[in-house]
């Protein structure tokens, strides 16, 4: 099939390469503007643009969608393939190609359309998640579905780890249904709608008063970005892994008699409501560490103060 592709993030690589390496033409690929990084502010290309520059594929870089209309009109694709491609797509867009677009969304609709479906799956607490292959419309994620498929969500998934087994997903999903989609009817969701609305850093911000069950998720969902933080003796302090203890006797009572972000053991934090056991951490301008190599370090007896 003669296809536009619309990605940017990691997670959009693998589906961009595997239509192409599946046969597929790809005409045009459109993808976020190169953005400054680092400390010397230099332009660096979406990770889809390197994917489509590596693969020779046509490439534009709109700041708006509408501003590659005309470039997706001429290419006579039939249909346009979305994946996290970080941008509203115009109607004027979604009427150029006959066929329409088809979006690998990563939840399980209409839970958790918007932005960060993952992140905001873990952070309530969902058992489990998936992806969804949905026809694109103008509204926000509401478009009728052709398949979904589920994955568990389990203590040691990080957002990171969790985002690219859905990727995976999305593009086996992809791949599977994208032949029969033109002139295919595809489901209306059905169910209760949630938003995903855009991660802050101040969210992140640990509150130990917080059951350790919660913070746990805060910390597993906040890694890669924007990260679960507190301070130790002034400094920022990024907690990257970590899990609530069992309700062992041992556990419980030391966070019955201690205040909430006292270390009552290497790497071991009394919360509102149990313990928290950091796994890995990133101090203030250093690498990540295990948390016991930080804790042994550290001379304070509370975070967050």
């Amino acid at each position: 099939m003669r296809l536009v592709f619309l990605g940017s993030p990691p997670e959009a690589q693998g589906a961009l390469r595997a239509l192409h390496d599946a046969g597929h033409e790809i005409p045009l690929v459109v993808t976020q503007p190169d953005r400054k990084r680092g400390r010397g502010g230099d332009l660096v290309p979406s990770p889809v643009k390197r994917t489509a520059t590596e693969l020779g594929l046509p490439v534009v870089t709109p700041e708006r969608c509408k501003e590659a209309l005309d470039d997706i009109a001429a290419t006579g694709a039939e249909l346009g393939v979305v994946v996290a491609f970080g941008q509203l797509i115009p109607p004027s867009v979604l009427a150029a190609l006959p066929a329409g677009y088809v979006n690998v969304h990563f939840s399980l609709l209409p839970r958790w359309r918007g932005a960060a479906p993952v992140e905001r799956a873990m952070l309530a607490g969902d058992e489990e998640t998936g992806v969804c292959l949905m026809q694109l419309e103008a509204g926000l994620d509401t478009g009728p579905v052709y398949a979904c498929r589920t994955v568990p969500i389990t203590p040691d998934d990080t957002a990171g780890d969790l985002r690219r087994r859905l990727a995976d997903l999305g593009t086996e999903l992809l791949l599977a249904e994208i032949d029969s989609v033109p002139g295919r009817t595809p489901t209306p969701q059905e169910g209760e709608e949630t938003y995903a609305a855009k991660l802050s850093v101040e969210e992140f911000a640990v509150d130990w008063a917080r059951p350790a069950v919660d913070l746990a998720r805060l910390v597993m969902a906040g890694n890669p970005k924007p990260g679960a933080w507190t301070t130790a003796k002034g400094a920022r302090l990024k907690l990257l892994r970590a899990r609530a203890e069992d309700a062992a006797a041992d556990a419980t009572d030391v966070a019955d008699v201690a205040e909430p972000g006292a270390v009552v053991g290497p790497g071991r934090i009394a919360t509102g409501a149990g313990v928290l056991a950091l796994g890995e951490v990133q101090p203030e301008g250093k690498a990540a560490m295990p948390a016991t190599a930080w804790a042994a370090g550290f001379r304070g007896d509370r975070l967050g103060a």
